[in-house]
């Protein structure tokens, strides 16, 4: 398992460099200039002195080199020095937003909280309630709750969260009152009136992002579950007398738990990306709303570092999924 981790680690390596020129390379030859953002009321050598501070005027492949420099050396040298009160980075460039004129991490670091508050919890009340509705979908199929499932999981991945969003706002906020229709980033959770209100205004962008990865995930799980209820190692369980709900949840569920991890591991990084609009429907200061303000201001250095940080986060999962597999099902070798 070991020597298979670090092949893959060093298989990676290739192919996030490949990523990560594409990327640069795409967003580089966008059009819009970096000059646009700075006041008019800057003069111009001051001016100048920016454009070379942030160095827009380097060649392309000495910017990149800069790039990766700056996102594998330098800014992991600033987060040890602020864990740890070092000072290893000694003061070297750092990747500059061209909006904030300050680093683009230190923003990223600040939304990232607001993000996985909302989208991760939502991950995971959608995969609370899609293991449960999969299962026994599978195990009684054709049943009302099986039809009941199957309805809501379509609606559910038809619909896109953009739509569900603005549907959950007219309804739950405007028509009822229930909830808060925009999230306020600066609440404080200190006591229980606040905690209240941070749940009451998670409630809508949680349950739109619940409802889609749900859909997804129970109808993987129902489809993995029919198959394996079918197979001749059921029946001779069930023919030795073993109880239903140990053949299920001992036997079947295991067997059918391989490709939903895929689908769970895999969805963790696309759920930032799907996250995006929801994160903006919502007012949510989070990563998504950095990456469209980014993207609207023409800040390049931002729109790359997030676009990259999603294509690691990929790379990550399924090696991740690979190594559940090894886990879930003992007959899979890997060396």
């Amino acid at each position: 398992m070991l020597t298979f981790i670090l092949r893959r680690l060093l298989l990676a390596i290739p192919t996030l460099l490949i990523i990560s020129f594409v990327i640069f390379l795409v967003v580089d030859l966008a059009p819009g200039s970096p000059a646009s953002e700075i006041p008019l009321t800057v003069p111009p050598e001051v001016r100048a002195k920016i454009l070379e501070s942030m160095g827009v005027n380097q060649p392309l492949w000495t910017r990149y080199i800069l790039w990766l420099k700056q996102f594998f050396w330098v800014e992991p040298l600033y987060a040890i020095d602020a864990l740890f009160g070092t000072d290893l980075a000694q003061g070297a460039q750092r990747i500059i937003s061209y909006q904030t004129r300050g680093p683009v991490f230190d923003v990223i670091m600040q939304r990232i909280p607001q993000t996985l508050t909302v989208v991760g919890m939502a991950y995971l009340v959608g995969i609370l309630i899609a293991l449960p509705i999969g299962i026994y979908s599978a195990y009684r199929q054709y049943s009302w709750f099986d039809q009941l499932g199957t309805f809501v999981s379509m609606v559910g991945y038809s619909v896109p969260t953009f739509f569900t969003g603005v549907l959950f706002i007219v309804i739950f906020s405007v028509k009822l009152g229930w909830f808060p229709s925009i999230y306020d980033t600066t609440l404080k959770v200190t006591d229980w009136a606040s905690f209240v209100k941070q749940v009451m205004q998670m409630t809508l962008p949680v349950a739109v992002l619940a409802l889609f990865n749900a859909a997804e995930i129970s109808r993987y799980t129902r489809s993995s579950m029919l198959e394996n209820l079918g197979q001749d190692y059921v029946r001779t369980a069930r023919a030795k007398g073993m109880g239903e709900g140990k053949v299920v949840m001992k036997h079947v569920l295991r067997n059918s738990l391989i490709p939903v991890v895929t689908i769970i591991a895999l969805g963790m990084p696309s759920v930032f990306g799907g996250a995006i609009i929801t994160e903006n429907v919502f007012k949510v200061n989070g990563i998504g709303s950095a990456l469209i303000g980014a993207i609207h201001g023409n800040d390049l250095p931002m729109v790359q570092t997030i676009t990259f940080i999603f294509a690691v986060l990929i790379v990550l999962f399924n090696l991740i999924a690979d190594i559940l597999y090894g886990i879930l099902d003992p007959r899979i070798r890997y060396d």
